[in-house]
């Protein structure tokens, strides 16, 4: 017999809980109200910070060579969730691509703006620019859905 377990809320003594039933085990955890769970208390605000950058025809391999050989500091950073590099469209002078990473939060995101794993995964940014035509162009998104 396979084990079943549900998400629940429940009225008790005027107040909506949220819980899980177990009913493997007959247990019935309840632990937070209806309204903090989903009136924002619990609910993660999830950020989006994506990084533009032109990569100069001819110099696609090399560019995603330096983020394939790079040490990111990424794992022990508070709020990190993932990371992707996106490859898009070429057109005449460059090739598009985009650095999309997910953190917890913005708060999260700007924390590790000023920490040293921060600056050491940054260390050397410049010794490249060849590859580039411009600056990378950011753009920062808060999750809705």
């Amino acid at each position: 017999m396979g084990r079943f377990v549900c998400a629940v809320g429940v009225e008790l003594r005027n107040e909506n809980y949220f819980g899980i039933i177990d009913h493997w085990h007959y247990r019935r955890y309840f632990t937070h109200t209806f309204n903090e769970i989903f009136r924002g208390k619990f609910m993660m605000k999830n950020y989006i910070a994506m990084n533009r950058f032109k990569i100069a025809l001819g110099r696609e391999s090399d560019f995603e060579g330096i983020w394939k050989n790079r040490e990111t500091f990424l794992d022990d950073v508070a709020g990190f969730q993932k990371f992707n590099l996106l490859k898009g469209p070429a057109n005449d002078d460059h090739t598009l691509y985009t650095s999309h990473s997910t953190w917890s939060s913005k708060t999260d995101f700007e924390n590790w703006k000023k920490s040293e794993a921060f600056r050491k995964a940054h260390s050397g940014g410049g010794d490249h620019q060849s590859i580039y035509l411009g600056h990378p162009e950011f753009e920062g998104f808060e999750v809705i859905l």
